[in-house]
């Protein structure tokens, strides 16, 4: 989020239902963009399978030029004989919002233009990736709160594997595609209740990520009950070249108390070790000091937070 003065004529805001193959790659482009200049993704990975899957109901903003008044360095990669240049995208699913200006196109005012646009959705929460201070700057100004922390949290990997405790009535296997699927989700629906994204996915979302290049069911680890087989917990790693991913922990309520927790962490850690990872990292509410604690105890500190702003209510 930037700002600035807009000089009007330059640009269109259009609001749409779906993205156009054209016009999804161009907003692919321009996250590119923006995590290299700023040196954090532009938009969570949600937001970036919405771009192409519409089997979720969300609004898309692009905020456009026509190429030609558009600097000379061109039209943008990915949109070669295009009659516009993508200047800004945000993105509003469930009312959740995240959005992103082109790094040559800042401080102008095309962030607060778009930002305003954002917060015409009644009770939009707004996501700033990395806590920067032209966010704050720009969230301060519009007299928005900051209602949400999300830390990042990362280590060294593990060079050598340690053995993993057992727990008493709990057997841990890896997940299997076409088996699994179902129970997962009802569990992680309920691990989540509270949670305005992990607790909601629904199958269809399962299917888009295990259908993601990074999917491996042999890191995605499943705690059962060893007398009943019912599942009590889950979790799933993620790796991407040489970043492992705690991509989420969760344990029914039900369960809670069994060690659970530590138990499949200490799988994800032997997992991690000696595969040629630089880091580990995962995402953990600010609030969640209980799981913030399991972490810290493993070897993770905060990196960073994303924060969520919203007009104030009342």
């Amino acid at each position: 989020m930037v700002d600035g003065a807009a000089r009007p004529g330059q640009h269109t805001l259009t609001r749409l239902a779906e993205l156009s193959g054209t016009q999804a790659d161009g907003v692919t482009h321009l996250a590119a963009a923006v995590a290299a200049a700023d040196g954090i993704e532009a938009f969570s990975e949600q937001m970036l399978l919405n771009l192409t899957d519409a089997h979720r109901e969300v609004t898309h903003l692009l905020l456009t030029a026509p190429a030609e008044t558009s600097s000379a360095r061109g039209e943008q990669p990915g949109q070669q004989g295009s009659a516009v240049e993508i200047l800004g995208y945000a993105q509003i699913d469930d009312g959740g919002a995240e959005l992103a200006i082109h790094p040559d196109r800042r401080r102008r005012g095309l962030g607060r233009l778009l930002t305003g646009e954002v917060l015409t959705e009644p009770g939009v929460r707004l996501w700033a990736h990395g806590d920067l201070p032209a966010a704050k700057a720009l969230a301060e100004a519009l007299g928005l709160q900051r209602v949400r922390d999300l830390h990042l949290m990362s280590t060294t990997a593990p060079r050598e594997r340690t053995p993993v405790p057992g727990a008493e009535g709990i057997t841990v296997r890896t997940f299997e595609v076409g088996r699994d699927e179902d129970a997962w989700l009802a569990v992680n629906a309920r691990s989540f209740a509270d949670h305005p994204e992990q607790g909601r996915l629904t199958r269809a979302d399962l299917d888009a990520r295990i259908a993601q290049p990074w999917f491996d069911p042999t890191v995605f680890f499943l705690a059962e009950d060893a007398v009943t087989g019912q599942l009590l917990g889950s979790l799933w790693v993620k790796i991407e070249e040489t970043v492992g991913e705690i991509y989420a922990l969760g344990v029914d309520p039900d369960a809670q108390g069994r060690g659970l927790g530590g138990l499949l962490t200490a799988h994800a850690m032997a997992a991690f070790a000696g595969t040629g990872l630089d880091r580990l990292e995962l995402y953990v509410e600010g609030e969640n000091t209980a799981a913030i604690r399991t972490y810290a105890r493993v070897g993770f500190t905060k990196e960073r937070a994303d924060v969520q702003y919203a007009r104030p209510t009342g």
